[in-house]
């Protein structure tokens, strides 16, 4: 049973967090996660945000950009043809603690060059999140605690020269309840179904991710909600 509230943010788990998960049915998950977001246009707004960061910076510029939680490298190979299309010089890691996912994300990005992957677990190797322009947290940080989250984006600050981009869920019983809906008619793992409702119960109000921006130092915010029932946080450094 999994329990939504609209006053606090779940503490249950998802399927996909655990170190094991691998195979075929991890494959599968990626794929489901991979339609859902093509059906939301979940990953144009997290290009949409390093659009806007990169709005007075020379395309002749080299601009790393870093995707903590990247998964099977969907976003950062998307981020790679937005750079080719419009003559960015953009060279892209990916960073995720598992190392089934990375050796898959491996695999899908052999033609590009320019994306690399590194095992890392990035609160328990910090030392190890390389220094970067733009880091992108999409669909990551609902599945760690407001503690952990703002111990993170502290040090994401640090790495940046630019600025961040997260992309994540708005906790919201109608958006629950759509994607019980949705779901069953076309994803195809229970895991998917299971790890869905959880990350919604899991994700944000405005104001819960507002009380976290006050404690990031050396940063500007800006939140927007955006369609379907997520929100863009830019935190922009300030030097």
């Amino acid at each position: 049973m999994i329990n939504f509230s609209n006053k606090h943010r779940s503490d249950q788990t998802e399927i996909m967090d655990d170190l094991d998960f691998q195979g075929i049915e991890m494959k599968n998950l990626l794929e489901d996660l991979k339609a859902v977001n093509k059906w939301l246009g979940g990953n144009t707004i997290t290009i949409d945000g390093i659009k806007k960061l990169l709005k007075n910076h020379s395309n002749s510029e080299k601009i790393t950009i870093l995707d903590i939680g990247c998964g099977d490298g969907e976003l950062l190979r998307k981020c790679a043809d937005f750079g080719n299309r419009n003559n960015f010089n953009f060279n892209c890691v990916g960073l995720d603690f598992n190392e089934n996912i990375i050796a898959f994300a491996k695999e899908k990005s052999r033609g590009y060059p320019n994306i690399k992957f590194q095992k890392v677990d990035v609160f328990l190797e910090e030392s190890l999140i390389p220094n970067c322009d733009i880091a992108i947290c999409t669909l990551f940080l609902h599945h760690f605690s407001n503690e952990q989250i703002e111990g993170l984006l502290k040090k994401l600050i640090q790495k940046v020269s630019i600025g961040v981009v997260i992309n994540d869920l708005h906790r919201n019983k109608q958006a629950f309840n759509l994607f019980k809906l949705v779901s069953t008619l076309f994803l195809k793992t229970k895991t998917a179904k299971h790890d869905g409702l959880v990350s919604i119960a899991r994700g944000f109000k405005k104001d819960e991710l507002e009380k976290i921006s006050r404690q990031i130092p050396n940063q500007k915010s800006k939140i927007q909600w955006r369609w379907a029932y997520r929100y863009q946080w830019i935190l922009k450094k300030s030097l």
